[in-house]
């Protein structure tokens, strides 16, 4: 049985154009809990707390997670609705390529790897930071507060757990499979035990009442002088980092049984449970918070400050080893996806590599040379705050920024050229059809993302000045720009979309066919 439906997930594959490269060996269980994994959900909100609670305070936490939520649940249905269509390790990437008349597809392709990869990269690279800082604010807490965080200590440890990333991934992929299959439960595990320890520490004299946590006794603009509205609505930084980076699960399509099935149901799945437990814990950790003013605390992050201030130094500490384990599945994932994204780009001749970093291992059916290459660049933007903390900050929000425009073109594309001759969108088993739902959440997600992105432009802080400025719209425009100069001038000679490489394939195995004749010839 698992046989057929390997060869039919195969034979989908060859009819988008590619030669399968990849085994087979993520179950049902281990891609939803990829899904979950790559999300974070208590890692992530534990990463980014501080944002929303010290711009628009602790209502903004609440409010902006669900409305947040919400919305990215609108765009997590239509990326499950194209990645259910195109079950390839390019993703989005591919997909977009396939919604667009062929006189823009070379074009659309490259805009949409380029900011897929650039989000991708930020986002292993932000979520390993978060776990570095994470790590030295337990030692804070473990040595009572007399212990010094340095940016040296900070990005070192960045870098070595980015190696120990690397190193990982270089598994075989039932090995990934494997470890992927328990990273959920972990996941989940640690949120309910989180929410259910602070609520029993926590004295029903000392919880905050509801004007506070829901109302306007919650808001509290400290953002310097912007305006009540959008000091408010900084508090989606939290939720918008968290809840991306949906496409990850797309990227091991190649690697998935019945990916077609599995693939959108996990994340259909993982958005909509992330959205609605991470609202628990976000309500819980306000409720429990304690005064305003001694967050965010000694450790710098208010989520672990609020633990050691109901659990007690022991308490918090073990319960935050596995938040700690949380974010490292999460690079772990997002390494592996975004590897695979790279692998894509260069067999089709995004890179001017000739296709090197588009090889597979014989001995691990992974992209070894992937792996490698993405980890380096991984490591760059972590080093970037040894010269300059603010610019290694505006890689969190660089990562949603370029990740959900990846994602908006091809549902935006999907629309426009629906019924144009040169573009054939077959549905997958997952579709939302043409009617009001389907219709209704492409175009809110749209419209939600362009939103989004401007907020996430702003710099949170008043007045601005180079310590304060946010650079993600920078490096995001810079970059791409750097890019299609890149195409114009070297680019469009070597990538030409995405390209179908059974053709290539055939050719080479017919060589080594005659040259293996003519030795035996040779012989006789």
């Amino acid at each position: 049985m698992t046989e057929t439906k390997t060869s039919e997930d195969d034979r989908e594959l060859i009819t988008l154009g590619y030669v399968p490269s990849f085994k087979r060996e993520f179950s049902n269980l281990a891609t939803i809990s990829f899904a979950f994994s790559v999300i974070g959900l208590c890692s992530s909100i534990a990463m980014t707390f501080n944002t929303p609670l010290l711009t628009g305070g602790p209502s903004s936490v609440v409010w902006c997670w669900i409305l947040g939520a919400c919305m990215c649940f609108t765009l997590g249905a239509s990326v499950a609705e194209i990645v259910s269509a195109y079950p390839t390790s390019g993703g989005l990437y591919t997909a977009s390529a396939q919604l667009t008349p062929k006189k823009y597809r070379t074009r659309v392709g490259w805009g949409v790897g380029w900011l897929n990869m650039l989000g991708q990269i930020a986002g292993v690279a932000s979520s390993e930071f978060g776990l570095s800082e994470m790590i030295w604010a337990a030692v804070v807490i473990g040595k009572d507060g007399n212990f010094e965080v340095t940016q040296a200590k900070t990005v070192w440890l960045f870098v070595v757990l980015l190696v120990v990333h690397g190193t990982l991934n270089c598994l075989a992929t039932r090995w990934l499979a494997r470890l992927s299959s328990g990273y959920m439960f972990v996941n989940l595990g640690a949120t309910f035990l989180i929410v259910i320890v602070l609520l029993a520490m926590t004295p029903r004299s000392e919880m905050h009442a509801a004007n506070y946590v829901f109302g306007a006794q919650g808001f509290d603009n400290q953002t310097g002088g912007w305006n009540n509205g959008l000091a408010f609505v900084f508090g989606l930084f939290s939720v918008q980092w968290t809840m991306t980076d949906y496409d990850a699960t797309a990227h091991i399509c190649e690697e998935v049984k019945r990916a077609a099935y599995a693939a959108p149901t996990a994340i259909f799945v993982a958005v909509i449970g992330t959205g609605l437990i991470g609202w628990l814990l976000n309500i819980v950790l306000i409720l429990c918070s304690g005064p305003l003013t001694d967050l965010p605390g000694a450790t710098g992050l208010a989520f672990l400050q609020i633990m050691y201030l109901r659990m007690g130094k022991a308490g918090a500490l073990i319960l935050w080893v596995p938040v700690c384990l949380t974010a490292f599945f999460l690079v772990q994932t997002a390494l592996q996806a975004v590897s695979r994204t790279f692998y894509a780009f260069s067999r089709d001749h995004g890179f001017p590599d000739g296709g090197y970093f588009g090889y597979n291992s014989k001995l691990t059916q992974t992209p070894l040379r992937a792996i490698i290459l993405c980890t380096v660049l991984s490591i760059i933007p972590g080093l970037l705050d040894l010269a300059s903390p603010i610019a290694s900050n505006a890689i969190f929000a660089l990562c949603a920024i370029s990740l959900d425009l990846s994602y908006i073109i091809p549902i935006f594309l999907r629309r426009v050229f629906q019924n144009h001759p040169e573009v054939m969108f077959k549905p997958g088993p997952f579709y939302m059809g043409d009617g009001i739902i389907g219709l209704g959440a492409n175009w809110i997600c749209i419209s939600w993302t362009l939103f989004v992105c401007v907020i996430l432009s702003f710099p949170t802080i008043l007045p601005v000045t180079p310590q304060t400025m946010n650079y993600a719209s920078v490096i995001t425009v810079g970059v791409m720009v750097a890019a299609f100069a890149w195409y114009i001038i070297d680019g469009h000679r070597h990538y030409h979309g995405p390209q179908s490489n059974i053709r290539k394939l055939k050719e080479k195995s017919e060589l080594e066919k005659e040259d293996e004749e003519r030795t035996s010839q040779t012989e006789v």
